[in-house]
């Protein structure tokens, strides 16, 4: 063959390589206005709940520190110094931004205190520039030799960053990192991301006997697909738990004051106790001089009698759980491609490839409708769209983490809710995809419930696959 015959039949196959990517091409991340961020309440507020939703929304944004200013407790470990630098994408309440903000603690100041938000630190490998907002987690505890002890399971959350080198820091001048390089070198740390918060109240006001009719209709069609599933519970009363990665947590409440304890270091009223790593947990605990650093005791948030207007009085953490509880859901919107809006038709024909190949099984549309609620009309008989069962399933070996929680083991994850994911920047629970089609050839790995539907997946033609994915980016 000449020069020019191989270089024609290059160009011929590039042709059709781009043809090929062009139809199963992510139109990324939507920016249009979708209305996120808004709250759900309307005008129909009997009992004035409006106004805690505006307040949680302010305290979300608000930078705390050690022991200086007007919102103090941060630490002595912690992995953010807000919740909305967490929760920021498309709108205050979502999740991890294209622009990480943990990347900058070692170099910017919160504008409060003197020096770097985390002074002293060195930034974990793992956090980068313009990768995911990230929390890491250790599954397996050390020998005493320093190998990997898959008989004793961890699974705790490892702070990133230690208040020991910030100038508000107060008696607590010494206190290290874990150990995030040498977790890195035994393959033995793994990661999680921040879940949206949008329409949270409604999920949350679902009564179990919905969810369970649910899993009956799911289980029927999804006998012939190898798809099975099963709730999370709460160990204390048995009902079924929803939020979080793993649905591991029972309530908003419980969310929000687990966030506030975990991520921030920040005691409260339903976490009243200082946090130490996992290994300091079997040891002694954190040093004496770095308890009670704000010096007026515990918890560090605590509710506000003598304060006013009425949503003053309230804990941060019922303020954040209020936030969330009234935070619109996503709603879906036109999907631009190219410089183009996708047709109707076209997010149409998507939805119909939704079903066929068995997506909707777990991802399922339609929940409701809700109980009739005591806070705010909008929440009461709703019928709504989250795609999801709100049940764990095995996600097989491409995503077993090795951690377990509740009922959840490690290889078993929660239904992610598809609502607003037009308007994601990254994928998995752990981040590691910011492309809608990555992210479902990702759901296919050894022991995985969702094979058969990938499978079919794979089988679409071009034009079913750009149709699928344009009609995800439409949620």
């Amino acid at each position: 063959m000449s020069k020019r015959a191989r270089f024609a039949t290059v160009i011929a196959s590039a042709v059709i390589f781009a043809g090929v990517a062009m139809a199963q091409q992510d139109p990324g991340v939507q920016t249009g206005n979708r209305g996120v961020g808004a709250s759900i309440i309307g005008s129909d507020d009997p009992n004035g709940f409006t106004a805690f939703f505006n307040d949680g929304l302010a305290r979300m944004q608000e930078v705390e520190t050690v022991s200086v200013g007007a919102n103090v407790g941060l630490g002595p470990r912690f992995n953010s110094n807000s919740c909305s630098s967490c929760h920021a994408q498309p709108a205050v309440g979502g999740t991890g931004p294209a622009t990480n903000p943990q990347f900058t603690f070692t170099t910017k100041s919160d504008g409060i205190v003197s020096g770097p938000i985390a002074a002293g630190n060195t930034m974990p490998a793992f956090i980068t520039a313009n990768g995911p907002t990230r929390e890491a987690r250790f599954p397996f505890f050390l020998t005493s030799s320093g190998s990997v002890n898959t008989s004793a399971p961890n699974g705790g959350v490892e702070d990133l960053f230690t208040v020991a080198g910030r100038s508000d820091r107060g008696s607590c001048t010494s206190l290290a990192q874990p150990n995030f390089t040498e977790a890195q070198d035994l393959n033995n740390v793994i990661y999680r991301i921040p879940t949206p918060t949008f329409g949270l109240g409604l999920v949350e006001n679902l009564d179990d006997s919905t969810l369970l009719a649910n899993q009956k209709t799911n289980l029927a069609a999804g006998a012939s697909l190898g798809i099975s599933g099963s709730f999370n519970h709460n160990g204390n009363d048995g009902t079924i738990t929803r939020f979080g990665w793993k649905a591991q947590n029972k309530s908003l409440h419980i969310f929000a004051g687990e966030a506030y304890n975990v991520e921030m270091g920040i005691t409260n009223e339903l976490f009243n106790n200082e946090r130490p790593l996992p290994e300091e947990e079997q040891a002694s605990g954190l040093p004496a001089s770095c308890l009670n650093l704000t010096g007026t005791g515990y918890p560090e948030d605590t509710s506000n009698p003598t304060l006013t207007p009425n949503s003053a009085v309230l804990d941060d953490v019922s303020a954040f759980a209020n936030f969330m509880r009234f935070l619109a859901p996503p709603a879906p919107g036109t999907v631009i491609l190219n410089g183009s809006a996708v047709p109707a038709a076209a997010i149409s024909a998507g939805e119909a490839v939704f079903n066929s190949i068995g997506c909707a099984v777990c991802h399922n549309p339609t929940l409701g409708p809700t109980q009739v609620s005591n806070f705010v009309p909008a929440l009461s008989n709703q019928t709504f769209h989250p795609y999801s069962d709100f049940e764990i399933h095995d996600l097989g070996s491409g995503f077993n983490d090795n951690v377990s929680q509740g009922g959840a083991g490690g290889d078993q994850f929660r239904t992610a809710p598809l609502w607003g994911l037009g308007q994601r920047v990254f994928f998995d629970p752990d981040g590691r995809d910011q492309s809608v089609p990555a992210a479902v050839q990702n759901h296919m790995s050894n022991g995985s419930e969702a094979n058969t539907v990938i499978t079919n997946y794979n089988n679409l033609n071009a034009t079913e696959k750009q149709e699928l994915i344009d009609f995800l980016r439409s949620l």
